[in-house]
């Protein structure tokens, strides 16, 4: 007579089978990439799920900007026209500036590459483990983006692709401590790594011998070793250099120019189509120049709005007129 309930495998047997079968599974992937594109049809099945997360954020940002109150935006206004005053005085040494930069870069010889691609791209989500230094971008193979791509900022450079899906991608930033980075001193071209150490803390140029000349406050730029991320672009600036006589050796800490806590928009970047490598002396102009462009780019931003209302009346006007609208619009929401 059979037992109306059977009894299977002992639970430690089951798992003990269990444990061995993820150790199978976890070697067969690291091993044959066999779940790579299981991966891939699961990061874009899951996408939908990062714009509905940031759905809410959208809504609140909207929300909050629609019930400015009128006191706020007298305030602004106010604000705004204080610093109209300050800026116009500086737009009247843009002049000067662009023929200086002019004849730098004529003396220089160093203009940009120009094959160099970019394409804009937004981070939506960030990882919620706070180990993993990940971020989510609404960029993805329909966009061209692929594996290994590099990512920039603005200030400098952000990190790397490490998942596509068909719209979005996954990127590791250069705080994350996986991740090293062939970077090369602006000021005397000394090669070396850079490691991270979670992006909690900077970035960590260890075991370097004690005569190593690196000082606080070099700016530490990409060499192109390893023909992923394109030289001259600027990682990070030395924060502290700290010396190791028991062990012999210098650890060195260098602070990212990117502001990896703050991203919101980055750059894609497509490397060059040449493969020429550069020497060390182009290397440092090209950094300068883009190090230069950053300092210069909200002049141009004022110049363009000198450029379109160059009278005191039309600046008056257009301030009067946004007054007049703000005004207006937090009377209808009050």
């Amino acid at each position: 007579m059979n037992p109306l309930f059977s009894r299977g495998p002992a639970v430690h047997l089951r798992f003990f089978i269990a444990i061995i079968f993820s150790i199978l599974l976890v070697i067969a992937d690291s091993s044959f990439s066999m779940f790579t594109s299981i991966r891939s049809y699961l990061d874009t099945f899951v996408s939908p799920l990062y714009y509905l997360s940031n759905g809410p954020r959208k809504i609140i940002e909207n929300v909050a900007n629609s019930l400015a109150t009128r006191e706020q935006l007298k305030l602004e206004n106010k604000a705004l026209r204080q610093e109209l005053l300050f800026k116009n005085s500086d737009i009247l040494l843009l002049g000067h500036f662009k023929q200086e930069n002019a004849r730098l870069r004529a003396l220089l010889d160093s203009s940009l590459r120009s094959d160099e691609h970019k394409m804009l791209t937004q981070v939506i989500a960030k990882l919620p483990d706070p180990y993993s230094d990940q971020v989510i971008i609404d960029k993805g193979s329909n966009s061209g983006v692929y594996l290994g791509q590099p990512i920039i900022s603005d200030k400098g450079v952000v990190g790397q692709v490490v998942s596509v899906a068909k719209m979005t991608s996954r990127v590791l930033l250069i705080c994350n401590a996986s991740h090293a980075l062939p970077i090369q001193v602006l000021r005397n071209e000394i090669r070396l790594l850079a490691m991270g150490r979670s992006c909690m803390d900077d970035l960590e140029l260890e075991h370097m011998p004690l005569d190593t000349d690196i000082l606080v406050g070099d700016v530490l730029v990409t060499s192109g070793l390893g023909g992923r991320f394109p030289e001259g672009y600027p990682v990070a600036i030395v924060s502290s250099v700290k010396v190791d006589n028991q062990r012999a050796y210098t650890i060195i800490k260098a602070r990212p120019t990117a502001g990896l806590h703050r991203l919101r928009y980055v750059l894609l970047l497509w490397a060059c189509k040449h493969k020429d490598t550069m020497s060390p002396n182009e290397v440092h102009h090209v950094a300068n120049e883009r190090i230069m462009q950053q300092s210069l780019n909200k002049d141009r931003i004022q110049a363009s709005f000198f450029m379109e209302y160059n009278s005191d009346e039309n600046r008056l006007a257009i301030l009067n007129t946004a007054q007049t609208s703000n005004l207006s619009s937090s009377m209808l929401v009050v």
